[in-house]
């Protein structure tokens, strides 16, 4: 790995109780170049603008794909990141569906730690703060042509987190719109699902929503996700939530609720929810909760669902009651530390860049 530190550092601007999610960036970043069929070396280099025109082909083609994760830093100041390897492996996932070439094990979790470790002034201390890191790749050959590119650029940047919603949200059972169609790439962490979802969200929103609970593209009759994260359902005490397919993003916090619901001994079923079942537990008084779950987010509890030209209230548990409250501070102790890692997710960053 090459490494320029940074001679400008801003982290004296940095105030950890005064910031805006996603809108601050850390001193440094990664970049890795590929060409002439191969990855070239992984830089650490200080954060900042890289020359490209608008005949990029990541830019008119589309071909980008990122991740969503987290490093923490507990009481005593020590770091980790939260089950890396899972992040690996979707982003591998992610650029082979989008014909973009895998990177190596070594280039992410290395880059990973370098960038957590030379910047780890910047993760915030305390409940709800964390460094949120978004590791990308996308096509940077300059060509007006519809194939797939031959220059990529892997990065990695990351800006410093708080709670994203800190009040439950009114979510719209989407009748028209879908996320993702079978054979498509919803399962592809992909910048296009991204951009394709914005107008119906403002349409949900000029409607008085803050999501949308998206459904299947044929009939529109099952949940698939929400927003930009994956949902579930709480009929009774059982929680429900889809299965993960070609069109349903496999995400880390999903997997990692299902597990510590598990711990708990709560019944979890994997499998179709249809809107019409929830609809009618609803009404006879057995849907407790239902919630989503991401990286950023961490949990968003729902206050109320829109089916029909309806808004319909959702029960309001306290946090003893909600199971989304309990698997959330259990996901949340874990992660900074503050409870046994029974699973083994917590992966420290040790301070390898300290004299370089």
């Amino acid at each position: 790995m090459i490494i320029q530190k940074t001679e400008n550092s801003r982290i004296s601007t940095f105030d950890p109780n005064n910031f805006s999610f996603g809108g601050t960036f850390i001193d440094h970043m990664i970049i890795c170049e590929y060409e002439n069929g191969k990855w070239g070396d992984v830089k650490l280099v200080p954060y900042g603008p890289i020359p490209f025109t608008p005949a990029m082909m990541g830019v008119n083609y589309g071909q980008a794909c990122f991740e969503g994760m987290k490093a923490y830093k507990d009481k005593d100041g020590q770091v980790f990141l939260f089950r890396p390897e899972k992040n690996f492996e979707r982003i591998n996932k992610s650029a082979k569906r989008l014909a973009m070439p895998e990177v190596t094990e070594e280039m992410f979790l290395d880059g990973l730690k370098a960038l957590v470790d030379i910047d780890r002034d910047w993760i915030p201390q305390g409940e709800g703060m964390s460094l949120y890191i978004r590791p990308l790749i996308f096509a940077t050959e300059e060509a007006l042509k519809a194939r797939v590119s031959e220059k990529y650029m892997f990065a990695i940047v990351a800006t410093p987190a708080k709670s994203y919603y800190s009040e439950p949200v009114s979510v719209k059972i989407s009748d028209h719109y879908s996320r993702a169609a079978n054979g498509g790439v919803g399962s592809a962490k992909a910048a296009g699902n991204y951009a394709a979802s914005f107008y119906p969200t403002q349409l949900a929103i000029e409607e008085g929503y803050e999501q949308i609970i998206w459904t299947d593209d044929a009939t529109h009759e099952y949940f698939e996700e929400s927003g930009t994260m994956n949902v579930f359902v709480r009929i009774n005490d059982t929680i429900y939530t889809p299965p993960t397919s070609e069109k349903i993003l496999d995400g880390v916090t999903r997997d990692s609720f299902l597990q510590l619901a598990k711990k708990r001994g709560i019944e979890v079923k994997v499998e179709p929810i249809a809107v019409k079942t929830v609809i009618e537990a609803l009404k006879n008084g057995e849907l407790k909760e239902v919630w989503g779950v991401g990286t950023a987010v961490v949990t968003t509890q729902f206050q109320a669902l829109g089916y029909e030209g309806e808004k319909l209230s959702l029960p309001r548990l306290s946090d003893e009651e909600s199971f989304a409250a309990i698997l959330k501070k259990d996901l949340v102790d874990l992660q900074n530390n503050l409870s046994e890692d029974p699973f083994g997710w917590r992966v420290v960053v040790d301070h390898a860049l300290e004299t370089v």
